[in-house]
Order: C-alpha cells, then structure tokens, then sequence
C-alpha cells in the first residue's frame, strides 16, 4: 500500500525525465491553442498518428497518452504502440492515476509473461485499480473524496501485427476498413460500451445481481447505477466498489442507503484482439464527447477523405460545431466561452487516430521511433484533490 502512495505522491510532480529532473512532460511536443491542446502527426513504430484535446470542464478530466517503442522493460524487440484515452469524472485524479501507472504496469506484465496478450493487458488494469484503490484508502481520512472519483479507460495496443482494444466506460474506438469491391471505408467498432443506457448492459447488470431489484433506476429519464451514475465498468469509483468507502465522511449525495455486499461496478475491461488486415487504413480512439456530436461512419468518413496530418484537431472542431449547431450559435462564440462554462455545451473530448503502415513491421527496430506523449496541456490548478498542493511551477506536467 506505501509504494502505491508515494507512487500517487510522485505523480503529482509529473514524470521524471532519465536525469532525475521534474520535466514539463511531452506536451512540449504539442501545440497550444486556447482550451485545444493538438499534436497533429507524429511517427509510431506501428504507423503514424494524430492527437487532439480540448477541455471544457474546469478541471480537465479526460487524460491521454501515445506510448510507442519497446513494451516490455526487458525485452527491446517486443515493439509496438499503446494508446489510452482515460476519460475522468466527479474530477482529475483517477484519469491522471491511469496516465501515470497504467502502461508501466503493462510493461511489466509484458516482461513477465514475455509477449503482448489479452492477459497481459488485463492484469494491467487490475494493478492500476488495485494501485487507485490503496491510494483512496490511505487518505480516507484527509481526501474521502477521492472515493467518489473514477475513470473510463480505452486501451489500444498494436504489437506485431496484432491489435488490442480493451475498454472500461464508454469511450469508444472505431476501425476504419476498406471495402475493396467499393472503395468505401466501413466503420466497424472495435471497443463494447458499458453505459446503462444500452438494454444489454442493463441486463448483464441485473444478472450479475440478482437479488437487487433497484441495481440500474430510471432517473430524470436517464438509466443510471443505483440512481447515481450511467457507466457500469470503470477504474476508481470506489465508493461504489467497496462498501467501507460508502460512508462518512463520503459525502452524502454518494452515500446509499442500504449496503451493498459485491461490487456495484466493475473493473474488468472487455478486451478485443483483432489481426489486423491489408485493408484496415486507421484507427480513432476517442472519449464520449467526440461520439456525441459525430457517429461512428460520420468521423471514419472525415480521417478518410482529409490529410492525415491535423485530422485528430479536425475531428476535435467539427464535435464542436455540432454542438455550438444544437445551441444554435456560431462555432467561433462557442471557442470564446471559457472553462467551465464550456462544460455546458460540451464535454472534454480527446480524439486519438493511428493510420497503420503495413511496411513497418518489417523495418529494423533500432531504427523505430520511440514516443512518449501526453495529451493536454492546460496547467491544472493547485486546488484539486490530490494529497498535497502540486507546486504551480511544475502543474504544466500534466
């Protein structure tokens, strides 16, 4: 449990650079842009790819990082890429928990098992909640609403021609195929959504607990956990999890009123492994608020028939011209609008879109480039919930 803490502790000064020295993290390599944050193209050993973010809520809540090179720590010729788009709620902790822990547990678990699989990437997310959790419980007292706090987590791992997608949430990522006889690019989603409002997640749920008639409510015609909350697999959400945490000095509006003896949600991830094809072009890995301004054909269509370079900042500013659309304004007031405010008209949306190259396989892998990019940018305040106040000097790490 100590070495999860100092962990969480180290974390909130950001990553280390190989010298020992607190950097500004790889947001450097990005571009700024008021409340966007974009890396529009960038070499990956499996291909090449484009990043985008753009914050609405005060606090950005959705975290993102590209890691691609060697994904074992001891073995350098187990080479690929791993995306992850964590998109947090009720705040930043649990998202910015998975950025620091998730891939370096994968690394691990890589190590140990000598290749990439299922298993692997399944063991990763366990030590990544079972990390958040001994941080939730090492400061109940000081931070019990660090309880309340959970993430989604999209996963892709592309390694040896193999591609893995594993999911928590609802984020979503969606593959963008050929169709030779046509020349149409068909999307075909790659990730499962675990959001009460989908009649078969409600019933997975209600089989899984059976003697809890009230396990998923109808609220303000909304289906949500217990009343609470609409996804149903997530890391952190504790409160949720473990019935010592869904208590005082939780506060109240998360507390239930009766307890609650296994898991209302889960942490499992549905994971898919997919052979990549010839014909499959790229890959978009996004939070819900790219989906809910675009579908699934809408952004493969548009990765499809413009540049490469930019298009994640492309998809980015069309989710949010639909939404300044619904509100009936102009997409140039919507940009004005600042933090905050912004949440009332559109969530955070990351948007991550990997364009495989079927050539790089076969290229040497010394001579494969190595990323390690975050996405964001905006400095985050000292007055989160982290244990301790993040020195103002070292925030633009996150």
């Amino acid at each position: 449990m100590l070495s999860a803490v100092m962990d969480y502790l180290r974390s909130c000064w950001g990553p280390a650079s190989p010298a020992g020295r607190p950097r500004r993290g790889s947001d450097a390599a990005g571009r700024q842009d008021g409340l966007l944050w974009y890396k529009d193209g960038g070499q990956l050993v499996d291909g090449e790819f484009s990043m985008a973010v753009v914050q609405a809520n005060n606090l950005l809540e959705d975290h993102s990082q590209v890691e691609s090179g060697p994904l074992s720590a001891t073995d350098p010729s187990l080479q690929g890429t791993f995306v992850g788009v964590y998109d947090g709620h009720g705040g930043p902790e649990t998202a910015r928990y998975i950025n620091d822990h998730l891939f370096n547990h994968l690394r691990r678990f890589a190590s140990e098992h000598k290749c990439m699989s299922a298993d692997v990437i399944r063991k990763a997310f366990r030590a990544t909640e079972e990390g958040f959790i001994s941080v939730v419980s090492s400061q109940w007292s000081l931070r019990p609403q660090l309880a309340a706090v959970g993430s989604c987590c999209l996963v892709g791992v592309v390694c040896s021609g193999t591609l893995y997608v594993a999911n928590l949430g609802d984020s979503r990522a969606v593959l963008g195929r050929l169709v030779k006889g046509t020349g149409e690019v068909l999307a075909m989603q790659l990730s499962a959504e675990h959001n009460a409002s989908f009649e078969e997640v409600r019933r997975e749920l209600q089989a899984a607990h059976p003697d809890d008639p009230h396990i998923v409510v109808l609220k303000h015609n909304v289906w949500r956990v217990k009343g609470i909350i609409q996804i149903t697999r997530s890391i952190g959400d504790v409160y949720l999890k473990k019935p010592e945490f869904n208590r005082e000095p939780l506060h109240s509006k998360f507390r239930l009123q009766e307890t609650f003896r296994r898991p209302l949600l889960s942490s499992d991830p549905a994971i898919t492994v997919h052979q990549i094809q010839p014909t499959d072009k790229f890959i978009i890995f996004a939070s819900d608020g790219l989906w809910e301004h675009l579908s699934n054909q809408e952004a493969v269509d548009m990765v499809q028939s413009s540049p490469q370079n930019g298009i994640a900042r492309r998809l980015v500013k069309a989710a949010m011209q639909e939404a300044a659309k619904k509100r009936e304004m102009r997409y140039s007031d919507l940009k004005k609008i600042d933090r905050g405010v912004r949440r009332h008209f559109h969530d955070d949306i990351t948007v991550i879109v990997v364009f495989f190259d079927s050539n790089a396989t076969a290229t040497a892998a010394w001579s494969r480039p190595t990323v390690s990019l975050r996405g964001g940018g905006v400095p985050i305040p000292s007055n989160t919930l982290a244990p301790f106040s993040v020195p103002t000097e070292l925030n633009s790490s996150y």
